[in-house]
């Protein structure tokens, strides 16, 4: 009796370590993972289409992680998506003609922002928004393009 319980409690172990396990891995690859909560500042930019760019995807300045997308609206004037982002104040010279484009990390990857820096003095502050932007490059509309024979024009 005593060793079924011993077993019983080593089969409990095993299990919720794997379920840690997994929910390790969901945070890891869905980027869950807390990255900046304080201290940080806020900034938006207008895309035309923002593909599959999701809330909490990640806003990389020559590939480092500066942010994180905040919340992904239309704005109900222009119909234009409206993507505010949180960036860390360890990266408050960002220069105000900066611009914003929204890339793929890889072929099939998820979407993210990408700033290029500008080369302007005065900088962006909080609330400020990024002019210059690029929305998403949708993979469907190029296959489409090309099948079609539009690729030549």
């Amino acid at each position: 009796m005593h060793q079924a319980r011993a077993i019983d409690l080593g089969v409990g172990l095993f299990i919720l370590l794997g379920i840690g396990s997994v929910l390790f891995l969901l945070m890891q690859t869905m980027g869950l993972t807390g990255f900046i909560s304080g201290n940080t500042y806020r900034l938006q930019a207008r895309f035309d289409h923002v593909g599959d760019l999701k809330i909490r995807a990640p806003v990389a300045m020559a590939g480092v992680t500066i942010g994180r997308v905040a919340k992904i609206t239309v704005d109900p004037i222009d119909f234009r998506a409206l993507v505010e982002m949180q960036i860390s104040l360890k990266y408050d010279y960002l220069p105000i003609d900066s611009d914003a484009s929204i890339a793929s990390s890889g072929l099939l990857g998820g979407k993210y922002v990408e700033l290029q820096p500008g080369g302007d003095l005065e900088v962006l502050k909080d609330q400020d928004e990024i002019e210059f932007t690029q929305s998403a490059i949708l993979l469907e509309n190029l296959i489409g393009k090309y099948m079609l024979g539009g690729a030549k024009e």
